[in-house]
């Protein structure tokens, strides 16, 4: 029976690539607001956990229950799944993924876009994050004049565009120096404060895992321990 205040409710989550199993029927649950990390060896099957909560892709398996924010995502086409994934989940790669011939503010702007809201509104708010972030002086350049961490800090604008209730993050600081890891780890949970959003974090990194609420522990496909 699924319960009002969790944000994410997985059953039985089964992936494999030809002969290989990565996912071997995981069940999670995660509350609303809260921010988890998910760690293990290289291979374990986080980033694939990741990309089937965030229905990136789907399980293998018929019989899985997946709800987010008490939607049944089994009950979407695809269509309908791309839609509510606009509106509903924002990520964040360990590369930010920004487009190179787009400003700072057209590449947070654009899920908003995406999502049909007028240009002049998504700008607006897309410049009210980049100056919520430190990067108001910023917004008129493009990704190659950016350090590395003003580019992942306009990754993390993007995603909270269009006030998804949850952020799904895959080694969000991989390709940071320590500083600027730091920085966007305290950010995330000033972010949690503020907006009230849920963050699913995969990570190497032990420190952010160790400030995160609950840690999620995956080998060889399963979850070993939380």
């Amino acid at each position: 029976m699924f319960i009002s205040n969790k944000m994410i409710q997985a059953k039985n989550l089964y992936k494999k690539y030809g002969n290989l199993e990565v996912l071997k029927n995981i069940d999670l649950n995660i509350n609303k607001g809260e921010v988890v990390a998910i760690v293990g060896p290289s291979g374990a099957g986080k980033t694939t956990l990741l990309q089937l909560l965030g229905t990136l892709d789907k399980p293998s398996n018929s019989d899985y229950q997946l709800q987010i924010n008490g939607k049944d995502l089994k009950k979407l086409n695809d269509k309908e799944l791309s839609h509510f994934r606009n509106k509903n989940i924002g990520f964040i790669f360990q590369f930010h993924q920004l487009l190179p011939e787009f400003t700072a503010l057209e590449n947070v702007a654009i899920p908003a876009y995406i999502n049909g809201v007028n240009k002049k509104e998504a700008d607006r708010k897309a410049a009210e994050l980049l100056d919520l972030l430190g990067l108001s002086e910023r917004k008129d350049h493009k990704p190659a004049k950016l350090s590395g961490g003003e580019q992942q800090r306009v990754a993390v604008a993007r995603a909270l565009i269009n006030n998804p209730a949850v952020i799904m993050a895959d080694e969000p600081s991989g390709n940071l120096d320590s500083e600027n890891a730091k920085q966007l780890h305290k950010l995330f949970f000033d972010l949690r404060d503020r907006f009230h959003q849920t963050f699913v974090i995969v990570t190497h990194n032990e420190e952010l895992a160790e400030m995160s609420d609950r840690k999620i522990i995956m080998k060889d496909g399963k979850i070993i321990s939380e």
